[in-house]
């Protein structure tokens, strides 16, 4: 098996910085060397990482890749390949695609797509509707990462808006449950009242009052981050809270270590890097749901990435057509391309003292596998698959058009100054992305859990 060595460069890991090299044996990581260690066999390939950081690739739990059946803004390929170049290794694909996955032939064909398009490694949720719960005892609980659950908005109908539904699945599967919690009650009551007053043409602006902090919160109904947590509590199940938006929702949830909580919070790069605010300069480029709300709503956030009541980092990578995002808080779609750029933002906002770089790596790449129980990735350690990324710091460079690997070709970020770049991306020891060059011909594998 081909040897690759990884020399020179600052192994962040573990909560830990270190100088040191890596020896890449085939698919595995086969030696970490530190404190001036020599790999124990010659090796065919020596890379000098000099200036770089060595990190585990980011596992990104909550992606749209729009395929099948919306392939006319993204597709499996052409955002794999927008993954590989923002150090993403490892993704985990939606249900709410065409059609749904929300059957077992529908998931089996998701899978089978996937394998035979993504150049990055995968899995993809299984999509609850009212009425499926009695599939879940069918799943293959070492190749399905969780079960999605919309409480409160959904495309067809993966909306779960019956309580007897919601206690079946709750207690139906001991999958991870990964919920979208908003009220479409209190969307209602305030897209109507806006309507009165504006027509159909509602300013983008209100669309984070439409989708407010109590529509996210609220528990007096069938959908919402409360009546989630509460149903979680009653049944034990393993609840997994998506896209938290609000300081709010933190309340819901605790700041003990990752291996003892039965419910887990994500947050996601859109909330934590802009604000209502931004509307104003780029309008319905980072209209998405939950909707960005407050400059104290983010910094809330931020600080619960570090106290740990955020437990890992996402992106909801949701492309569309720009053709699509044109109207207002009522006509532009929601969701934005996000993955080619989510760790070079939030290594920015390590630099920046939000959080520090071992804070980064913790919840981007080590707590994902330990929420959904990966086999062997996640982590720099001997034996697993070796999934890296290096990045070097003090690169400046600009987001264009032409950099966009994304079939949508665009970017919130576009015309955004970066000063930390993504040089090498490894997936299964294969060095898929180089320097701007992807790998077309290479495949990820599927991910593997419990």
């Amino acid at each position: 098996m081909k040897r690759i060595l990884i020399k020179n460069a600052v192994i962040v890991n573990e909560g830990r910085k270190v100088p040191g090299s890596v020896v890449i044996e085939g698919e595995k990581i086969a030696e970490i060397l530190v404190d001036g260690q020599e790999a124990d066999m010659p090796c065919d390939e020596t890379i000098d990482a000099s200036g770089c950081y060595l990190l585990p690739g980011a596992i990104d739990e909550h992606v749209h890749f729009r395929d099948p059946g919306l392939t006319h803004k993204a597709d499996i390929t052409t955002e794999s390949h927008a993954a590989a170049a923002g150090g993403v290794t490892s993704i985990m694909d939606m249900p709410n695609t065409n059609p749904q996955t929300t059957t077992l032939e529908a998931l089996n064909d998701k899978l089978a797509l996937l394998a035979e398009k993504s150049s990055v490694n995968f899995s993809c949720y299984f999509g609850a509707t009212n009425n499926n719960y009695p599939l879940f005892s069918q799943l293959d609980k070492n190749r399905v990462c969780g079960v999605k659950l919309f409480m409160g908005s959904s495309t067809g109908n993966m909306l779960v808006d019956r309580m007897a539904s919601l206690r079946n699945i709750f207690g139906g599967t001991d999958l991870l449950i990964a919920a979208h919690c908003e009220d479409q009650g209190i969307i209602k009551e305030n897209t109507d009242k806006y309507k009165k007053e504006y027509g159909d043409d509602v300013p983008l602006a209100l669309h984070p009052v439409i989708r407010s902090e109590e529509a996210c919160y609220r528990s007096s109904c069938y959908r919402s981050s409360a009546l989630a947590v509460q149903l979680a509590r009653e049944t034990n199940a393993r609840l997994h809270i998506m896209h938290i938006s609000t300081a709010r929702e933190l309340s819901l949830f605790s700041k003990a270590p990752l291996a003892e909580k039965r419910i887990t919070a994500e947050a996601c790069v859109s909330h934590l890097i802009f604000t209502e605010e931004d509307y104003q300069t780029l309008g319905a480029r980072i209209k998405c749901n939950p909707a960005i709300k407050t400059a104290e709503d983010r910094k809330a956030l931020q600080e619960a990435v570090n106290s740990g009541l955020i437990d890992a980092i996402a992106t909801d990578h949701a492309p569309h057509l720009l053709s699509e995002k044109e109207g207002g808080a009522l006509k532009a779609m929601s969701g934005m391309p996000t993955i080619q750029f989510s760790l070079v933002s939030m290594l920015e906002l390590a630099d920046k003292g939000a959080f520090s770089i071992e804070k980064v790596v913790e919840k981007m790449s080590h707590a994902p596998a330990q929420m959904y129980e990966i086999r062997n990735r996640g982590f720099i350690r001997k034996g697993y698959q070796a999934d890296l990324v290096l990045v070097r710091p003090d690169s400046e460079w600009t987001v264009t058009t032409d950099c966009i690997l994304s079939k949508c070709k665009w970017s919130p970020l576009e015309g955004h100054t970066f000063h930390w770049k993504v040089e090498k991306t490894f997936v299964n020891g294969h060095l898929l992305y180089d320097n701007g060059t992807i790998d077309e011909n290479y495949r990820g594998q599927e991910l593997r859990f419990r």
